[in-house]
């Protein structure tokens, strides 16, 4: 009986902290980091990434570069998000501006933290997992920012198309990466994404985000139709060449993904999150999306990106992505609320889901952190070696 209940024991443990395994640590041994494809203006930028950080002390930690990149982001991000709760409102004009600055200033960060790593020659899957892990709350920031320039909180649910897109797009590239083993990147990808975010915010700064709402001559529709439509153009296309990537078999054997599991495998996660992001909006009694927009996206996304990085973890760990996961239970949450007739009113209940998941994120980011750091004998946020006393046996 003992025995049972210490079994129980490892088992909840297991699912509250969502250690790594000794054969998960010892996977990260074998992975490399391999990327492939240059999208449209790389190249030109490659010139001012490889100048800015030559400015960088070689003292300064890669993943210190890339949190200073993201806090910023995010603190931009949530600035224009308080301003404008519903995504109808319009906020000071130097908000926008400063969103603008925000997003180019992580890109150019975010973009020299890996240059920074080879140039001080401490390069890690630890970086690598990092700077994904920002990659992931920085789409979710960013996507609910744009739909807020173009004020779409009057059409809710283009709001929600936008946003589930950018979510969905960011977790198949890792999906294609855990199947193939190498990340591809398209012609029209990150960068010119966010380049054409920080041109959005721009022209809210300059001519106000009313124009987005004016209609085009001769065309006869707002503006904001043109960057949907570029969204829903440059999704399809992305979705397509993740589709081929994922179904002309993976790098395991007999075609599984790297970890040797099915190359469907992932896309439980995807549809279970997307299911009940969007069954939720749909049967809300108190229409959650229409009202609140920002608050509901902004939880759903920080699911996505929970469940992203489980699945980058799977990935450099080659371990099978599981199922079940702990950032599940706020939607479920919701969902059983409907189910069984609203007993408690859902706004009231988003928002202490939405506190949840993010408790969860940062536990879970904090803690697979941690314990990779000292698997590899190396800190975080500094360049400097562990202590012989500190290192894990």
């Amino acid at each position: 009986m003992q025995k049972f209940f210490r079994w129980c024991w490892q088992i909840v443990n297991y699912l509250i902290m969502e250690v790594l395994s000794p054969t998960q640590l010892k996977g990260l041994e074998k992975h490399k980091y391999s990327s492939s494809g240059t999208s449209l203006v790389e190249p030109i930028f490659q010139v001012y990434w490889r100048w800015l950080v030559e400015l960088v002390p070689r003292w300064v930690a890669p993943n210190t570069i890339t949190i200073v990149g993201l806090i910023i982001n995010i603190v931009t991000s949530l600035l224009l998000m308080v301003y404008c709760p519903s995504a109808t409102e319009v906020s000071p004009r130097w908000v926008y501006l400063l969103n603008a600055i925000g997003l180019f200033v992580y890109q150019s960060l975010d973009a020299i933290d890996g240059k920074q790593a080879r140039r001080t020659g401490s390069a890690s899957p630890l970086g690598e997992l990092f700077d994904h892990g920002c990659d992931s709350i920085s789409t979710v920031v960013v996507s609910i920012a744009v739909c807020i320039c173009m004020r779409l909180g009057h059409h809710p649910w283009v709001m929600a198309f936008i946003c589930f897109s950018a979510y969905v797009a960011f977790y198949c590239g890792h999906w294609s990466s855990y199947v193939t083993g190498t990340l591809f990147f398209g012609i029209i990808d990150v960068t010119e994404v966010q380049l054409g975010a920080v041109l959005i915010f721009l022209t809210s700064f300059m001519l106000g985000p009313e124009i987005f709402s004016s209609s085009l001559p001769v065309l006869g529709i707002p503006l904001h139709t043109i960057p949907v439509m570029f969204v829903f153009i440059g999704c399809g296309i992305t979705f397509i060449r993740f589709a081929k990537l994922i179904f002309n078999g993976g790098c395991g054997e007999n075609g599984a993904t790297i970890a040797g599991t099915s190359v469907l495998s992932p896309g439980l996660s995807l549809f279970v999150v997307l299911a009940f992001g969007l069954s939720i909006a749909s049967q809300s009694k108190t229409q959650l999306l229409q009202h609140h927009p920002v608050i509901y996206l902004l939880f759903i996304g920080l699911i996505f990106a929970k469940v992203t990085n489980r699945l980058v973890v799977a990935h450099m760990t080659r371990s099978e992505l599981q199922l079940l996961d702990t950032s599940l239970l706020g939607p479920l949450i919701l969902f059983l609320n409907q189910y069984f007739g609203f007993l408690l009113n859902e706004y009231f209940l988003l928002w202490l889901c939405f506190i949840l998941c993010i408790a969860d994120l940062i536990r879970y980011l904090s803690y697979t952190y941690l314990q990779i750091a000292s698997y590899l004998n190396i800190y975080i946020f500094s360049l400097k070696l562990r202590p012989k006393s500190e290192r894990n046996e």
